[in-house]
């Protein structure tokens, strides 16, 4: 007996080791297989800094030029990659800097961890310098948070952060450390957290749900899909395009949900929402079956919902118990991990094809084609236009890019007009709706991806709110394409002045440095476009670049995106001017 208890405290010995919490922050991580991540030092987090000092060959801390920028990039990471990023702050406005795009990503249901030093337990609630309460500034904004105020529960609450942030619907979770609990000691042994009590991540499939949902579409005779950006977390993409192809079904996606099926395919009818395609749009209250899946009938996709598909009958497929039926009343719910549940609708329905249907969908888009996309992208009048950059973006890159575009007129050109062959390829900020997300976002996304090409495609008001970032890319040496559209307005708020305000342009019309000697003072080569005749060169020179490059087209100041589908309008009533 004495012998078995020796041999159980010798197996403990090796697996602990005393060490400090700082060091401890920094073993969690790399046990959990970081080896990037994005931040900024300060005095309440400087132990574990110093912890980084000594691993700086198994994990590479980013230093980025604001706080808001590493949970951005942060963000573009977890994003290409499907991992979860990791953004690292001190206290005080380090934390708060942190808070946007923890926003962001608890929205948009992106992985994120991040850690923020705080001050000595014994001054919490003092008023100390550099001291806010973190975790009640972040509690609505994330899918956890804790504070950590003993050496001995960092482990676990890293296992813990790491665990919740990326199961089920994803989100950003946020450890706050008290620099006591860093500095002090313990006895360190990681153990992946693999469950929490109460916490059910990803809900059974129930196979009747299935059933009925095949059976309302095996029966319809208008059936369409709307997919989200579930289907891109729930890595469902052969599962969609079998579900789509099998039935014959036309298929739109939300901002989020692109770059899951080729938007080549002709079973791909566009995008929907305020500023989606004229079709999917407009026959949405047609439609006698809608198929939602892995979205969350967000207001830009719905418009009214008292009259949104009044007429159809409704299935939603999500991983999130409480999305359904809080913005839409639904006929079936199926829950559960949308790889799976496609792969069982896959199974129950019928090989179908709807010929007519689709043929709805392709008159609408001619006359969209002819009074709007046309113009955009094959312009005859003298200004060059956000839809003709989009177009040699695509011939240089084949649609094989991955674009990251920031929140306003170009967003909505860029998500329109770019093509996507490859999954993962839309990163953009969708329920927040976050000027300055773009420029650090390309940063990570191009980390996380170094063979993939990474264009930056920003609007000359976003792209001013994060700038500083020129200084990451330079230093980080990462090889992303900037492009900003620049129409020296506020463009998006521009547009609904001109249309809802009589144009009465109140705090829209931007005064602009130059850009390109800001780029160039960074020592990243740039180019600004100012002629049609330059455009193609220009942006084949910048494709062709192994490194970092900075392209500045000046379109027209005062060009609008449609369709647009007014705000609080019905989707029937989108508008083509």
């Amino acid at each position: 007996m004495k012998t078995e208890t020796i041999n159980k405290n010798q197996e403990v010995a090796e697996k602990t080791q005393r060490i400090s919490g700082s060091e401890a922050v920094v073993r969690s991580l790399m046990a959990e297989g970081v080896d990037i991540l994005y931040g900024y030092p300060g005095g309440a987090i400087m132990p574990v800094y110093d912890e980084l000092y000594k691993f700086q060959d198994q994990i590479h801390h980013v230093l980025t030029r604001h706080e808001q920028g590493a949970a951005h990039a942060a963000q573009g990471y977890a994003r290409i990659s499907g991992k979860v990023g990791v953004a690292m702050a001190t206290s005080g406005p380090g934390a708060t800097n942190l808070i946007t795009g923890i926003a962001d990503a608890q929205i948009d249901s992106t992985p994120l961890v991040c850690i923020t030093g705080q001050v000595f337990s014994h001054l919490l609630g003092s008023d100390a310098f550099q001291e806010t309460d973190i975790v009640g500034i972040s509690t609505p904004v994330t899918k956890w948070n804790c504070q950590v105020t003993k050496a001995e529960d960092i482990p676990a609450a890293i296992a813990k952060a790491f665990y919740i942030a990326r199961s089920g619907r994803p989100g950003p979770v946020l450890v706050d450390i008290t620099k006591d609990a860093q500095v002090a000691e313990l006895d360190f042994k990681y153990e992946k957290c693999k469950g929490v009590r109460s916490y059910n991540p990803v809900p059974k499939t129930n196979p009747e749900a299935i059933n009925a949902a095949a059976e309302l579409i095996n029966n319809a005779k208008k059936p369409m899909i709307v997919w989200g950006q579930g289907v891109i977390l729930g890595q469902a993409e052969e599962e969609l395009k079998n579900v789509i192809e099998k039935a014959g079904i036309p298929a739109a996606w939300t901002i989020l949900g692109a770059s899951a099926f080729p938007t080549s395919h002709p079973l791909n009818i566009g995008m929907v929402g305020m500023h989606g395609n004229y079709a999917p749009n407009k026959l949405t209250n047609e439609c006698d079956v809608l198929i939602a899946i892995g979205m969350r009938f967000d207001d830009r996709v719905t418009g009214n919902l008292d009259s949104y598909a009044k007429q159809a009958k409704i299935i939603h497929f999500d991983i999130d118990p409480a999305e359904i039926n809080k913005n839409v009343k639904v006929d079936v719910a199926v829950l559960g991990d949308s790889k799976e549940s496609l792969a069982m609708l896959s199974e129950a329905l019928n090989k179908n094809s709807h010929d007519a249907w689709l043929k709805e969908f392709k008159d609408l888009y001619a006359i969209e084609f002819d009074q709007v996309i046309n113009n955009d992208i094959n312009p005859t009048k003298e200004g060059l236009t956000m839809g003709e950059v989009l177009k040699q973006i695509n011939i240089e890159s084949n649609g094989n890019a991955a674009i990251v575009s920031d929140v306003g007129q170009h967003q909505m050109i860029a998500c329109r007009y770019a093509d996507f062959n490859v999954t993962k390829s839309n990163i953009t900020s969708g329920g927040l709706g976050t000027m300055g997300f773009a420029l650090p976002a390309a940063i990570g996304a191009k980390m996380a991806a170094p063979d993939r090409e990474v264009v930056a495609i920003i609007g000359d008001g976003g792209y001013q709110m994060n700038i500083q970032e020129l200084g990451t890319i330079f230093q980080q040496k990462a090889a992303v394409k900037i492009v900003v559209l620049n129409n020296e307005f506020l463009g998006m708020v521009r547009q609904w002045q001109q249309l809802f305000f009589d144009k009465r342009y109140a705090s829209t019309e931007m005064t602009n440095p130059n850009f390109v000697a800001i780029a160039e003072g960074y020592y990243i080569k740039a180019r600004k476009v100012t002629k049609r005749d330059e455009l193609a060169e220009a942006v084949k020179e910048m494709m062709a670049s192994k490194e970092s490059y900075f392209l500045e087209v000046c379109v027209e100041k005062e060009d609008n995106v449609f369709p647009m589908i007014p705000s609080g309008a019905s989707v029937s009533d989108v508008r083509l001017s």
